[in-house]
C-alpha cells in the first residue's frame, strides 16, 4: 500500500465497536505497527452514525486506510458515503450493512431499558455471551479483558451508541460504490452479525475478498488476534 498521509508508512484508522475502545484493537496495533501509523478513533461521544463518521473524519489525515468491527462497521459505512476519495483501503470486519430487523431492535430496546434502571452490570454479562464463541466464555483472561473494557466505557455511552446505532440507516445501496480494495472478515460463529451478512457484503463490494474465521465469535480480534492480524496485514500490503 502506497503511504498516503505524507510519511513512510500509511495510516490505519480503526473503528471500534459497541463499548468497545483501542483495547478491541491491540493485538492488531502491535501487530502492524510496523506498517503503518495506527489511528484508533474515539466514538464514544457521537448520538448518530453522522456525528461519529465527522469525529473519525476530522482525526484522520488526507487518505487513509479504514477497518471497523460491529458498530464500527456501520461508521465505516457512513464515512464512505461522505468521503469515499479519502479511504484508499478498507476492512469490515463482524459487521452488517442491514439496518435493524424489529426482533433486533426489540433487543436494543430492553438493553437499554435496562442500563436506564441501574442494571448496566447485568446488561454488560447479556453482551458478553453473545460477544464471543462459547468455548471461550471460559477463558478467564480473555473474559476479563472484555469485561474491562466495556466497564471502562460504561452506561452513558452504551446508551449514546445504542441511540446512534438504531437510527443508523440501511447501507446496502452503498457496497457497489465502494472501489477501494475491501478485506470483509466474519467469525464463523458471530452470533450478533451472523457470517451470512458478511457474504452479502462481500458479494455486492466489488472485488471484495471474504474470510471466515473459524471457531469464532463476533470480537474477532480479541478472540483470534493471531488470524485476524494476519488478515489485515495481507489486506495492508496487497496491490
Amino acid at each position: 500500500m502506497i503511504p498516503e498521509n505524507g510519511g513512510s508508512r500509511p495510516t490505519l484508522v480503526l473503528l471500534p465497536g459497541l463499548l468497545c475502545n483501542e483495547r478491541l484493537w491491540r493485538p492488531q496495533i502491535r501487530g502492524l505497527s510496523d506498517i503503518a501509523e495506527i489511528v484508533v478513533a474515539d466514538l464514544s461521544q457521537g448520538t448518530s452514525m453522522a456525528d461519529m463518521a465527522a469525529r473519525a473524519l476530522s482525526a484522520a489525515p488526507g487518505r487513509f486506510a479504514l477497518a471497523g468491527l460491529s458498530m464500527g462497521g456501520y461508521v465505516a459505512f457512513e464515512i464512505m458515503r461522505r468521503a469515499p476519495e479519502r479511504v484508499a483501503r478498507l476492512a469490515l470486519l463482524d459487521t452488517s450493512a442491514r439496518a435493524d430487523s424489529a426482533e433486533t431492535a426489540v433487543r436494543r430496546r430492553d438493553l437499554m431499558d435496562l442500563a436506564r434502571r441501574g442494571r448496566f452490570t447485568a446488561v454488560s454479562e447479556r453482551l458478553l455471551r453473545t460477544f464471543v464463541h462459547e468455548d471461550r466464555l471460559g477463558d478467564e483472561a480473555l473474559v476479563a479483558r472484555i469485561t474491562a473494557m466495556t466497564g471502562e466505557a460504561g452506561r452513558d455511552v452504551f446508551l449514546r451508541q445504542q441511540q446512534a446505532i438504531r437510527a443508523r440507516p440501511d447501507s446496502r445501496s452503498v457496497l457497489p460504490l465502494i472501489r477501494c480494495p475491501t478485506l470483509v472478515l466474519c467469525g464463523r460463529q458471530d452470533q450478533l452479525t451472523p457470517l451470512g451478512m458478511s457474504e452479502e457484503i462481500a458479494a455486492r463490494i466489488p472485488g471484495a475478498r471474504l474470510s471466515v474465521i473459524e471457531e469464532c465469535g463476533h470480537l474477532s480480534t480479541m478472540e483470534r488476534p493471531g488470524e485476524v492480524t494476519a488478515e489485515m496485514r495481507a489486506w495492508l500490503c496487497g496491490d
